[in-house]
């Protein structure tokens, strides 16, 4: 069971079975960072995630994804909180909650990628990459296009 935390009528958990999958697919699908992804992979990326989910009354209205070895590297994902629950502080809860995650204290790196709320993240500690041209990476973005036979 995964930790519960309140503040007012909000709480946040790490309890997977808690989540909504459902709920969270349906924001995922339509967000500009995953449009279109099948619900079974978000399914599988939450398996083998530290996750947290923000809640209203018992009803799933953000989330936060962590894939991590949890003790030198973190990547940030599919951070959000639902359009009518915005502007009550609750995104910089939700980070202010991974920061402080037992199993997330002392990496050496932690990342995340974003399009327009860097200012969110600033005030956790996150800036543009300090050396960026030591990173790489192998994009397919039409990963969620099945493969043509």
């Amino acid at each position: 069971m995964g930790e519960l935390l309140r503040r007012g009528d909000y709480t946040i958990t790490t309890d997977a079975k808690r989540l909504d999958v459902p709920a969270i697919h349906a924001f995922l699908s339509r967000s500009y960072w995953s449009p279109d992804i099948p619900l079974t992979l978000v399914q599988r990326a939450i398996d083998h995630s530290l996750c947290f989910g923000l809640f209203h009354h018992g009803e799933q209205v953000g989330f936060a994804r962590v894939i991590s070895d949890r003790a030198t590297f973190a990547y940030l994902a599919d951070v959000y909180v639902l359009e009518a629950h915005r502007g009550h502080g609750l995104s910089k809860w939700l980070i202010e909650v991974v920061r402080a995650h037992p199993d997330l204290q002392g990496l050496r790196r932690f990342m995340l990628a974003t399009r327009d709320a860097h200012e969110l993240y600033r005030r956790f500690g996150f800036k543009e990459l300090a050396l960026p041209a030591r990173l790489m990476e192998a994009c397919d973005f039409d990963g969620y296009t099945p493969a043509a036979p």
